[in-house]
């Protein structure tokens, strides 16, 4: 009976057993009633004991007799807990848990005032919640707006340029009729990117014929005209009152930043503005008869100078060489003539510099000379050169002349079989790629020459001191040799034709030392046209050219020599092959046509990594009208998804084999790019 009265009214010598518990004493004694309540209502239910508030900062009361007290070790949880659940009926299980643990807080009136509504004290003003917000605010729109922007050019890039790409695409090849056929002459052909599209475009010359019924020479139209490479639309014409024979590109005025070309007639060059076709500067010549030659600066204007050959019909030894302004158009002095003793066709004139930086020209007729363009710029002049390049000379080259000669002439190669071609040593370098730009020129001007002379040999010419390197002898040549790299020694390869008694034979021969690499054998085609070669993606060329069947056995070849006077009347079809030295087994056709093309050239395409085979055919018009001359693209990369894999098998000559896995093909070729 004295124990439960004693725990009724704790008296004060009697511990306590929990926090918050009910005392009657202290109850009586209290003069605010409502205070005691908030104290009941307003515990902490977070379960934060003194520490934790003290870290928060915030201020805490230890509970004495009033306020509150500490649990002390000692009391009875068990008993303890039987009498909070006999005095305090109306609290919930959870309000009980709360309080059970360790230290209780009682916050005074005055913490109260400063405390929200969930217990949790409010830290400064009104002004600073707003200067909290901006700051937040700013913070927000510096993140959101370059993300946004990012965005939108993830979007740009995801879906424009792909669009792009797929609208060329969907153009892999087009085609477009020009003037009259021409027959078998090639035009003169170039191709440059004109229009700043990164696509080159397509320069080429023009005949067509007035309105007149009775076609004669003085109703002609001569014209040089541009289209576009990605859809064969043209840019602009420019009528001309001769034929054009050749078209070059790539001239650079500093007094004028745009693509500057050179249409080349029989008595006239004209420089134009690629862009749109507007003349720049025109000088007059006669008999003009090779293509330009990109010089250094002569006369210290900082422009490329240019130099022209002429040869009059009724004196065939009676060479002349001319220096001509890149920047006004103006000749610089007089021509220079030679007296040359020779037979053949024209060769050069090339630009070459020696180890010594000296420049010197190579010309010729079946042979093959040089001449310092020091001599040539003092005897055009009677001037003491200007620029420090011009009066530059190689001992080693000046020790090539011939001694008790008093000829200025280097002989580069003479002997009783004619030269047919030379040419640098150079990958692209080719008719179908006649640039003027000073990076291309500078890569020839320093390299090795090819030379093919007598019809069936082909040497290497060292440049340093013009002797040869390796001659091998073939069938009769028809074509000029095509530079490109077959294998990875990293010295250029040569591809090239011959054909006799209906047979075509293609074989590409190492460059460092005249062996063949690849030897195949087709139906002749009745087609002599250059091949070409672009560079891919993984080091090596690609090599383009024209043939017709295969021949893989000897029955074929059999059947091809009788073939083609037994069905003279059928047409002639023709086929497109492509070859890549990964997969020398096996050809990849393009396309087949009976037309029979008379040019052809690269145009590339940088941003797409593609390129573009452009050929010029005359094709005879149905129902009596004109017949026209066809200028076609087929890229080459649509072509290849296209294209059907034509297998080898096992070369007749060199032994190449090698098992075909589809797989494999099928994926080199769809990550086949080609690059300029």
């Amino acid at each position: 009976m004295a124990a439960a009265l004693s725990r009724a009214l704790k008296l004060p010598g009697k511990k306590g057993s929990e926090l918050g518990e009910y005392d009657p004493l202290t109850q009586a004694d209290s003069e605010d009633e409502s205070e005691d309540d908030d104290l009941v209502l307003n515990y902490p239910r977070n379960g934060l004991g003194r520490d934790s508030f003290h870290g928060a900062g915030g201020s805490t009361k230890l509970r004495g007799s009033r306020s509150g007290r500490l649990v002390v070790a000692g009391d009875s949880p068990q008993e303890d807990g039987d009498d909070w659940r006999e005095r305090l009926p109306n609290k919930s299980q959870q309000g009980r848990d709360d309080v059970k643990g360790g230290q209780y807080w009682s916050p005074s009136r005055e913490d109260r005032e400063q405390l929200g509504g969930s217990g949790l004290r409010i830290h400064g003003t009104d002004e600073e919640a707003k200067r909290l917000k901006r700051k937040n605010a700013v913070r927000a729109s510096f993140f959101l707006v370059p993300l946004v922007c990012a965005m939108l050019l993830v979007l740009l890039c995801a879906f424009l340029i792909p669009c792009q790409k797929g609208a060329l695409a969907k153009r892999p090849q087009w085609e477009r009729a020009l003037g009259d056929a021409g027959g078998v002459t090639p035009p003169a052909l170039a191709v440059w990117d004109v229009d700043g599209d990164s696509v080159d475009d397509v320069l080429l010359s023009v005949t067509e014929w007035t309105n007149d019924t009775h076609p004669t020479q003085g109703n002609k139209i001569y014209s040089a005209v541009v289209l576009s490479g990605a859809n064969g639309q043209l840019l602009w014409r420019k009528v001309m009152w001769e034929p054009v024979m050749y078209i070059q590109c790539g001239l650079q005025l500093n007094t004028k930043p745009l693509p500057v070309c050179l249409l080349i007639g029989k008595s006239i060059i004209m420089a134009v503005n690629g862009t749109t076709g507007k003349n720049l500067w025109s000088t007059l010549l006669r008999n003009i008869e090779s293509q330009a030659v990109l010089l250094p600066d002569v006369q210290g204007d900082s422009v490329p100078d240019l130099l022209i050959a002429t040869l009059p019909a009724n004196e065939a030894l009676d060479l002349s060489l001319t220096l001509i302004s890149g920047l006004t158009g103006a000749t610089l002095g007089q021509s220079v003539s030679f007296n040359l003793t020779g037979q053949g066709k024209l060769i050069g004139p090339l630009l070459h510099e020696t180890q010594q930086g000296a420049p010197y020209i190579l010309f010729g007729l079946g042979n093959v000379v040089a001449i310092s363009l020091r001599d040539i710029y003092i005897r055009a002049t009677s001037k003491l050169p200007l620029t420090p390049t011009l009066r530059q000379k190689d001992p080693g080259w000046e020790g090539l002349k011939k001694t008790n000669s008093s000829s200025s002439f280097i002989h580069i190669f003479r002997g009783s079989e004619r030269v047919e071609f030379l040419l640098p040593l150079v990958a692209g370098f080719g008719t179908y790629h006649n640039n003027l730009d000073t990076l291309s020129n500078l890569n020839s001007s320093k390299s090795d020459w090819v030379l093919v002379y007598g019809f069936s040999k082909i040497s290497v010419l060292r440049q340093r001191d013009a002797r040869k390197q390796w001659t091998f002898n073939s069938a009769p040549i028809h074509s000029q040799p095509t530079p490109g790299h077959f294998n990875d020694d990293g010295i250029l390869d040569l591809f090239f034709q011959h054909s006799a008694n209906g047979i075509m034979k293609a074989q590409v021969i190492d460059g460092a030392n005249g062996r063949p690499l690849w030897t195949a054998q087709f139906v002749c085609p009745r087609l002599v046209l250059e091949t070409a070669a672009v560079s891919t993606s993984t080091g090596l060329s690609a090599f383009v050219f024209w043939a017709s069947e295969p021949i893989t056995a000897q029955k074929n070849i059999t059947k091809a020599t009788v073939a083609p006077g037994v069905t003279a009347a059928e047409p002639v079809i023709r086929k497109l092959f492509l070859l890549h030295p990964a997969y020398p087994t096996i050809l990849m056709q393009l396309a087949t046509t009976t037309d029979t093309a008379v040019a052809a050239a690269v145009s590339y395409e940088k941003r797409q990594k593609d390129a573009s085979y452009i050929t010029v055919s005359p094709r005879p018009a149905p129902d009596s009208e004109p017949a026209a001359r066809i200028v076609k693209s087929i890229r080459l990369r649509a072509a290849i998804a296209k294209g059907r894999v034509v297998t080898l098998g096992e070369s007749l000559e060199t032994g190449v084999t090698g098992k075909l896995d589809t797989s494999e093909l099928d994926k080199f070729y769809r990550h086949l790019f080609f690059k300029y």
